[in-house]
């Protein structure tokens, strides 16, 4: 945000720090996952209904990965859940990242922020983001999930207002999710929490966990496009504060890849809650390992020349792509293009969504293409499916497929992951070749009509020289296993 110059955004840092921290490789801030457990049932949470509850970080593997973020850089742990509240000890882990230093940000829905509750917080000095997504109980209580809801989270504001906010070491921020059924009520709601003195954080609704399951809380593109344009115009009058809308945040932008991680609950290091793959988990390794050894990590901070699509060749590139988060849950890619931009309203056929059919991001043509279509990527990984076709190659005369057609298979498998990454950035394809096997196992035969899923992950690099395990199924049966060594050959040149 700016007003005749620059007024900080207290969410954000500035872009010298986050420069920095990149070239780095260092963390600005860490995000936290104490406990999935919470009290309300949000029909917007980006959990699942059927998340994993158990299992949960211990008290020492959560002081121990807050010093490993501490050890990166971080000068913030955002705490997350579940609601951070109900965790029993949550007093006592604030404290401990106050006393190495750190400002903690504490997301909350209110309901157990009691006076006392209050008082404490302020003098921690944590910043508190509470949960207001409705002025009206009925459709407050509807969202989050609970009949009475509403009271209590307004009671809450008193508390923390009672206590000192918004004065003080800490802001109160109100986090707000834009949805249809608050839509009509955003701007007076805005409006409301910049007379108080607090920070609004409204945000675009991310489509999954509950989200996915709730196409009644969807905002259309162009709506939002609207609401953005006429929120900015208003703070620009009536208080003096300037921005470009862009999505996913109302008033600010979100490059937290860049300086930012997540871990969750069970101790899986993902890049954010919305780009919700995981790329290590901190109980077998260590955070400055697992961040540093990503390849999605790498992509998302060195983010120029490897978003695809509009987004891609958007004249705001250079500072915004999107909402990553929802590029992955909507494309299943999280460096397509954010289908839920209003500057993407009518370029949807430009982005790419899996599953995609691999001929022509593989060097493979016909007849030696043995795969059809790519249905998911992830960290070093990626899953392909065949349909067993009697004119493929190294099928016989019985419709079975030949030994070598299943190493063949999990190399093009491992052509379609890298070429993908590449679709739509370069104008060339792939260049590489299968180099060696080892321990390759065939334990049934698949034949024509058959549906056939390859999973690859690459486990190790050397310059050009990819190791990767390949698995072959068929619906539970596994048919083949083995290890493979590609070359291959990144492409250069970029689409105009």
């Amino acid at each position: 945000m700016s007003t005749c110059g620059k007024i900080p955004n207290r969410f954000e840092f500035s872009q010298h720090d986050i420069e920095e921290a990149v070239r780095s490789g260092q963390l600005l801030s860490a995000e936290i996952e104490l406990s999935l457990k919470c009290n309300l049932r949000c029909q917007y949470c980006y959990v699942s209904t059927t998340a994993d509850q158990n299992n949960e970080l211990t008290g020492k593997e959560i002081r121990d990965v807050i010093l490993q973020a501490h050890d990166l850089g971080a000068r913030k742990i955002i705490i997350l859940g579940g609601e951070p509240l109900i965790y029993p000890r949550i007093i006592e882990k604030i404290e401990f990242i106050r006393a190495h230093g750190m400002q903690v940000e504490l997301f909350t829905n209110g309901l157990m922020v009691t006076p006392a509750m209050a008082r404490r917080l302020f003098e921690l000095g944590v910043n508190v983001v509470i949960k207001v997504n409705s002025f009206k109980d009925d459709v407050q209580d509807k969202i989050v999930g609970m009949p009475g809801a509403s009271k209590k989270m307004r009671a809450a504001l008193v508390n923390l207002k009672g206590a000192g906010y918004p004065y003080g070491a800490g802001f109160l921020a109100v986090s707000t999710i834009i949805c249809r059924e608050n839509f009509s009520e955003l701007i007076d709601l805005w409006v409301w929490i910049r007379d108080q003195g607090i920070l609004p954080y409204f945000e675009i609704l991310t489509p999954q966990g509950r989200a996915s399951e709730n196409d009644w809380l969807n905002v259309g593109a162009a709506d939002l496009e609207d609401l953005f344009y006429k929120i900015s115009e208003i703070d620009r009058t009536r208080y003096n504060q300037i921005w470009d809308p862009q999505p996913p945040l109302v008033g600010g932008k979100c490059l937290r890849h860049r300086f930012s991680c997540l871990i969750n609950a069970q101790g899986f290091v993902m890049p954010c809650v919305g780009v919700n793959i995981p790329i290590g988990n901190i109980r077998e390794k260590k955070l400055k390992d697992i961040l540093r050894e990503s390849e999605i990590v790498q992509d998302l901070r060195y983010y120029h020349d490897k978003i695809k699509g509009p987004c891609g060749k958007c004249d705001k590139a250079d500072d915004c792509y999107g909402c990553r988060g929802a590029a992955y849950q909507l494309t299943g890619d999280y460096l397509a293009s954010d289908p839920l931009c209003w500057k993407n309203l009518s370029l949807s056929e430009d982005i790419a969504k899996l599953p995609i059919l691999v001929n022509e991001f593989i060097p493979h043509g016909k007849p030696m293409c043995l795969v059809d279509r790519l249905i998911k990527q992830g960290e070093r990984s990626a899953e392909v499916e065949t349909t067993i076709r009697r004119d493929m190659p190294f099928v016989d005369e019985n419709g079975l497929l030949e030994e070598v057609g299943y190493l063949e298979m999990i190399a093009q498998a491992t052509a379609a992951m890298r070429g993908f990454k590449q679709y739509g950035i370069t104008s060339n394809k792939q260049e590489g070749f299968l180099s060696g096997a080892k321990d390759f196992e065939i334990f049934e035969r698949a034949r024509v009509g058959d549906v056939l899923v390859t999973s690859v992950f690459k486990y190790a690099k050397f310059e050009d020289i990819g190791v990767i395990k390949g698995t072959i199924h068929r619906g539970s049966s596994l048919l083949a296993q083995g290890e493979i060594k590609v070359w291959q050959k990144s492409a250069k040149e970029k689409i105009a």
